[in-house]
């Protein structure tokens, strides 16, 4: 904006403190640049130069330019769409290892998760390290973890 669109008593968009707020433009300071008053706070502010000021506020405030407001849409929910949800990496473990009752590691678990088709790895180069990782930060809740570390590397389904 310019030195000279500047009309005293207007409202005008301005950057105060990094953020766009409207401002009415009180007087013409000494010093140079304009007093103006914030309108959401209510304070004085100074505004040294025309190139802090956006434009006028009262020119952009037609019906075409006001903000839109975002419909909400339902989430589609198995019910509605008819498709089974994939399960996680952590519950298709726990799926093969209470359905094979005996302890395995990490591979062994991936292993099975891919041949039942529970779970499959959308590309990682090593998912039995993230399982292994993700198993060790469960079993950190203490009794109330879903794994139970019965040897080294080797887990089973809490009953």
């Amino acid at each position: 904006m310019k030195k000279a669109d500047v009309k005293i008593g207007g409202e005008y968009f301005a950057t105060v403190t990094n953020k766009k707020v409207t401002v009415r433009i009180d007087a013409e300071n000494r010093s140079g640049g304009w007093d103006a008053t914030n309108l959401s706070t209510g304070k004085k502010v100074r505004i040294k130069t025309a190139g802090r000021l956006k434009g006028s506020a009262r020119a952009t405030e037609t019906p075409a330019t006001k903000t839109r407001v975002r419909k909400r849409v339902a989430k589609k929910t198995e019910e509605t769409t008819g498709v089974e949800k994939k399960l996680s990496c952590v519950k298709a473990a726990l799926k093969v290892l209470a359905d094979s009752g005996e302890p395995m590691n990490a591979q062994e678990m991936i292993a099975a998760m891919t041949e039942a088709g529970l779970w499959e790895s959308p590309g990682g180069k090593t998912p039995h390290a993230t399982l292994y990782s993700a198993i060790l930060r469960d079993m950190k809740r203490g009794d109330e973890s879903r794994f139970v570390k019965t040897e080294r590397g080797r887990f089973t389904a809490r009953a």
